[in-house]
């Protein structure tokens, strides 16, 4: 039999071979790892359906396989229906719970000389569309407004051929000179040019992998979508620093480091309870600021591959110790490319800690669809005056990147007050076991 690549999961239906585990002559069971498949910012373990002797293996490392290819063949044993891959799958989105009703009329407006009508392709077909997230990225890569575009499915709910048809009507209603229609088309992208660089000296070509893509695309989708600013301050970290080496052997105790990152961690969210819009996201769809009552962080973790960020949740209700258990598990399931995609989902605000590196002031991005991002540099010792005496200090440089079309300055200039407060005065009951 063929064990053929699954379906894994809405929006994706291709990737790239990272690891092959079984060679030709191999024996393997059913639901045995066959490969592993590197799918937007995660890997997918893809198991075997069939259990037997593999005769022959049809890809290799680096290969990028489609939904249904053959992956291997093997003889003899028991089969199972393919299963969809476990990771790199966009969540389904659950169709509305509403009774199936009448498409609303399409309005047409001028003809040309043949008759045919142009389709109105500027209505507003439904203020808050329902859309899985694949269709949302791909209408925000091509500038398409989904309130225009009408939803085939029960409930409005639109799907890629609503899509396509949209565009179809976009450019059946642009070929028309007589027809009258007014569209929101994104600036166009200078077409790429290709330079030689070998003229000028030897060169090593490295391909671009599906995560390199990925950041890339959501980065600039920041930089081209995100009105953003950066706030920058210095913390006093000294008290911190005395706190992780009071208790730090009582952490090592019980089995995990405490670092200084579980202090930010609370530092952050007890301030974004002061301040909940820095806690929020832009509804650009529905014209609504969506503030929200948990308190999920993002961790920017630095790896081989590119940057992750997962996400720890619930922050504000976790212990001190948990949160430095979870640190550690998460940093090196990211490092090892084992996280999936929902753990690196539903982040509120996000932390990018170069101090290990050893950056001091940047710019951080901010990680849509939030609207601020905190950066951390490398803490220093330096001379400052506290009571009229100048006395060593650890300084840590921070810089606070926020989206301007929803948070103010001095909104910001309040939260870098209250965050400095927060740092320099830790309570230590909470790093207490």
């Amino acid at each position: 039999m063929d064990v053929k690549l699954p379906k894994l999961g809405e929006g994706a239906d291709n990737g790239v071979v990272v690891s092959i585990f079984v060679k030709e002559g191999d024996t393997i069971a059913l639901g045995q790892t066959v490969l592993e498949l590197e799918n937007e910012k995660a890997v997918a373990s893809i198991p075997s359906t069939g259990a037997g002797v593999v005769e022959k293996v049809f890809v290799k490392a680096g290969d990028r396989i489609s939904v249904g290819q053959k992956i291997i063949t093997i003889a003899g044993g028991a089969s199972a229906p393919a299963a969809a891959a476990p990771v790199a799958a966009a969540p389904a989105v659950a169709k509305p719970a509403t009774k199936k009703t009448t498409p609303k009329p399409v309005a047409v407006v001028e003809t040309e000389d043949d008759g045919a009508p142009v389709e109105d392709t500027d209505e507003i077909f439904s203020e808050n569309p329902a859309a899985s997230p694949s269709i949302r990225r791909a209408a925000r890569d091509f500038g398409i407004d989904l309130r225009k575009v009408r939803g085939s499915e029960e409930g409005g709910r639109i799907i890629l051929a609503d899509v396509k048809n949209y565009i179809q009507r976009l450019i059946k209603a642009a070929s028309r000179p007589a027809a009258v229609a007014v569209t929101e088309a994104a600036p166009a992208k200078p077409a790429p040019v290709q330079i030689d660089f070998a003229q000028w000296g030897p060169i090593l070509k490295k391909p671009v992998t599906q995560l390199r893509k990925v950041i890339a695309r959501r980065m600039s989708e920041s930089s081209n979508t995100v009105a953003r600013v950066t706030q920058f301050d210095d913390i006093d970290f000294t008290k911190l620093g005395e706190l992780r080496k009071k208790y730090g052997a009582a952490y090592e105790a019980k089995g995990v480091k405490l670092t200084l990152t579980p202090f930010v961690l609370k530092a952050v969210a007890a301030t974004l309870k002061a301040h909940p819009i820095f806690n929020s996201s832009l509804d650009e769809v529905a014209n609504e600021i969506i503030l929200k009552e948990y308190i999920h962080l993002g961790i920017a973790v630095d790896t081989d591959a590119g940057l992750m960020v997962p996400v720890l949740r619930d922050v504000d209700k976790k212990s001190m110790v948990d949160l430095a258990k979870e640190l550690e598990t998460l940093a090196a399931k990211a490092r090892d490319r084992k996280i999936s995609a929902d753990e690196m989902k539903g982040g509120t605000f996000t932390i990018s800690n170069q101090g290990a590196i050893g950056g001091a002031h940047f710019t951080p991005v901010v990680n849509l669809p939030e609207v601020a991002i905190l950066g951390l540099g490398r803490g220093a010792m330096k001379p400052v005056v506290r009571d009229g005496q100048i006395v060593a200090r650890l300084l840590t440089p921070v810089a606070l990147s926020y989206d301007h079309r929803v948070i103010d300055g001095g909104s910001a200039a309040r939260f870098t007050v209250d965050l400095v407060k927060a740092f320099e005065n830790f309570d230590e009951a909470l790093v207490k076991i």
